[in-house]
């Protein structure tokens, strides 16, 4: 890579923190007034680093298959912050399943806990979850697209991670359909490191699986589409991990 894609690709990252610290600020009272008004700030973000991304570093973004519009369950493979965008983005009423201590990010952390996400700590999931459903079954909160990371972190493309059970018990709890989403993002954004590559990322959602399967069927279903189209999915964009 020459040197100026490297520097193209620092001048997108500080001006991708700069643009969060600058739109926190001038869209806290929107965010203040309504949750609709933290989700606008929250896509306009998004919006605003998708295009900047293509501008400076050439990756341009894509999104395949039909994101869900009603209550679900979306389990996603999760490469870089590129697909946390993506997704976002892509569906209604976005809200993630979050480590506690990310609630104490600047602007990250309060605008997430604005948009309904879910706030967790280790070992107490269940709990949060079934405080989230009743909070939407008495209309003291919406409802919405449930973002899970079934892999529990960011995993480099090649890399192996076990799935965890986690999302399985989830998905028996909430009985809604889950929606898996397959992704190339982390061969263009990789989960460390400033060189951004151009190219095609690509996030996908898959077909729904239904609610009431066993959860080891679950688990096995889910983990051989997620993978099988990633894996796809980089091939497409060139990679030979």
């Amino acid at each position: 890579m020459t040197p100026i894609r490297w520097l193209l690709s620092l001048v997108f990252i500080v001006q991708m923190y700069l643009a969060m610290a600058i739109m926190g600020v001038l869209f806290t009272p929107l965010a203040l007034a309504s949750r609709r008004g933290a989700r606008f700030a929250a896509k306009t973000f998004c919006r605003w680093v998708i295009f900047t991304l293509r501008l400076l570093c050439g990756t341009r973004c894509e999104i395949r298959g039909t994101p869900p519009t009603t209550e679900a369950l979306i389990a996603a493979k999760h490469q870089s912050f590129l697909d946390i965008i993506l997704i976002f983005n892509a569906v209604p009423a976005a809200k993630f399943i979050m480590k506690r201590e990310l609630m104490f990010a600047p602007f990250l952390g309060q605008y997430a806990l604005r948009i309904g996400c879910v706030p967790v700590d280790r070992g107490k999931r269940g709990a949060a979850i079934a405080r989230m459903k009743a909070d939407v079954a008495r209309g003291a909160a919406e409802p919405g697209q449930l973002i899970i990371y079934p892999q529990g972190t960011r995993v480099a493309p090649g890399a192996i991670r076990p799935y965890k059970v986690g999302t399985g018990l989830l998905y028996q709890q909430l009985g809604q359909p889950c929606v898996p989403v397959a992704t190339n993002v982390g061969i263009f954004w990789p989960r460390r490191g400033i060189l951004r590559k151009p190219g095609l990322a690509v996030v996908e959602f898959l077909d729904p699986i239904a609610p009431g399967l066993p959860i080891p069927e679950f688990m096995a279903r889910l983990e051989a589409e997620i993978e099988t189209q990633s894996n796809r999915l980089m091939a497409e964009a060139g990679f030979r991990g």
